[in-house]
């Protein structure tokens, strides 16, 4: 590979990704939304290019489709056909692929429909569903660019671990999807595919580093996908687009053979997860991928099985109304305080949570992702030339640790677990409810400060993103006065660039946290939590 030939290659990717989009699923020009159309998640029923058939499969949620696939009702082959259609109308209109493997996923799809014909018996819990995968998760033969041209034409010659196990469970792959470079972006957008887009709004982020998942999954071109999440990177692009994700501890899901974008950085731990239309799908994901025993696949795993949770009569929820360092936009506020009020008149305890602690886990999440200086970022680019990006300057302009400056980060890293723990068990909470972003969504290019869900990678804690019900409402939701005082310039910029017109109609997405390996309550808490807004 010679230096400065990463447009050469670049160009070559995009050249291939259109050329893998057979014609019998691209939309026909004279029938795409015009540039300037900002919202084109009603273009499937509106544009009549789907038949009724393929607009029933798509628009069904992962739990119903898994029934019907395992009855029989529907067959695999068919229902792949359908979501691979609607991704390809999915990336045309907000450019969220990064690789497609349509003819292996219709060969899969048909040999899980001659199993359950010949055996009456579906192969496992997602027999027959298509999954779409974040471009990080290696699949034999295709490659794993991370956003990085220096990936281009080397693809993988093994599974990840998680593609392994969901395989096994009946999953179809059939496409993958765009990510920024290094996936530390919290916008998707890099040198090799260009931006992705929100399809609420184009006009917006689909956030990062899973936004091509989530705008994928929006637009409704998978039914069920998996994205990661370092310092943010799955509830970022669920809460940009109105969706839900889960983020677990890190040990429940295998994340084995997958590329990272900094390989070997192991202080703030990498997880995936699921991002999915409901939180049902999400559930049953979880529990599908727990049940396969993922301990035996991946040794970092460790051996705890779904389990059943007793919630208490009413919850103890600390709500955290800013984090210290950048107040939320006007939207999140409401939508923020609609949900605190709901709570409280359905029973449940509702207190407040400090923010006194959230700059100094931000400060540590920043200090372990520029550890070796940006060497893992820089000698990617520098391997073809390519330039760096200006939304990673800071790991342009890192500074390397030494080993013992390292071990001192692991140290004061322990030290604030530990400093929070014991603050969460003198209050007695069982769960946290914040922003996950300062914003409903915001326009590409603008997106600032992971501060929200960052702090909880270095605490490892399991969190779910789920959309409120609110929507922004640019005459209610207006701009901050003369009042107020910005908590520092980060936040004052943040403010400065709030736009009510730009997010106007967009969908408010909050976070609830729970305690570290506490997924099944997390999630049985959202649920009390989505019963109180009428969810």
């Amino acid at each position: 590979m010679s230096k400065g030939n990463w447009e050469e290659l670049a160009a070559k990717k995009r050249e291939q990704l259109e050329k893998s989009i057979p014609d019998e699923w691209r939309v026909p020009s004279e029938l795409l939304p015009p540039a300037d159309q900002d919202d084109v998640t009603g273009f499937p029923a509106e544009s009549k290019w789907f038949t009724p058939e393929e607009l029933a499969i798509t628009n069904q949620t992962a739990v119903e489709l898994v029934a019907k696939l395992a009855s029989g009702e529907l067959k695999s082959e068919a229902v792949t056909r359908a979501f691979c259609k609607r991704a390809v109308a999915a990336h045309q209109l907000t450019n969220c692929l990064s690789e497609t493997c349509f003819e292996s996923a219709i060969a899969t799809a048909r040999a899980l429909d001659e199993h359950l014909a010949e055996t009456g018996k579906p192969v496992g819990p997602l027999h027959g569903l298509p999954i779409s995968l974040k471009d990080n998760f290696n699949l034999k033969g295709l490659d794993a660019t991370v956003g990085f041209a220096s990936h281009v034409g080397d693809p993988a010659t093994y599974d990840a671990v998680l593609a392994d196990l969901l395989r096994s469970a009946g999953a179809v792959f059939y496409v993958k999807t765009n990510v920024p470079t290094a996936m530390m972006i919290a916008e998707t957008v890099n040198n090799v595919f260009g931006r992705t887009v929100n399809p609420r709004n184009r006009r917006l982020t689909s956030g990062g580093s899973s936004g091509g998942e989530s705008a994928l999954i929006a637009f409704g071109g998978s039914p069920l996908g998996v994205g990661t999440d370092i310092g943010g990177s799955l509830r970022i692009p669920a809460a940009c687009t109105g969706i839900y994700t889960l983020r677990p501890s890190f040990g429940r899901f295998p994340t084995l053979r997958c590329r990272s974008g900094m390989p070997g950085q192991e202080a703030v731990q990498s997880v995936n997860g699921p991002l999915t239309r409901t939180l049902a799908d999400l559930e049953y994901y979880s529990k599908a991928v727990v049940d396969a025993r993922p301990w035996r696949y991946d040794p970092r795993c460790l051996p705890i099985p779904w389990r059943a949770v007793a919630l208490p009569p009413k919850l103890k929820i600390a709500v955290m109304w800013d984090d210290g360092m950048a107040l939320p936009t006007p939207p999140v506020t409401r939508a923020l305080k609609h949900a605190v009020a709901k709570l409280q008149a359905a029973g449940h305890e509702v207190r407040e949570w400090s923010s006194e602690d959230q700059t100094d886990g931000q400060r540590l999440l920043n200090r372990m992702f520029l550890a070796d200086g940006g060497k893992a970022i820089k000698r990617e680019l520098e391997r073809t030339g390519e330039p760096v990006r200006p939304e990673m300057a800071m790991y342009a302009a890192a500074k390397e640790l030494c080993a013992f400056e390292y071990w001192q980060l692991h140290v004061d890293r322990q030290a604030y677990q530990k400093r929070y723990l014991d603050r969460w068990l003198a209050a007695g909470i069982d769960a946290i409810l914040c922003p996950t972003t300062p914003y409903s969504s915001v326009e590409n290019g603008k997106f600032e400060h992971v501060g929200y869900t960052g702090v909880f990678n270095v605490l490892d804690y399991s969190c779910i993103s789920f959309p409120t019900g609110i929507k922004a409402d640019k005459s209610i939701d207006v701009a901050l006065g003369e009042s107020y005082k910005p908590l520092s310039e980060l936040d004052k910029g943040i403010q400065a660039k709030y736009n009510p017109d730009a997010v106007h109609g967009m969908p408010v997405s909050l976070q609830l946290v729970a305690q570290r390996l506490e997924e099944e309550k997390c999630v049985a808490m959202c649920k009390e939590v989505l019963g109180a807004l009428g969810i």
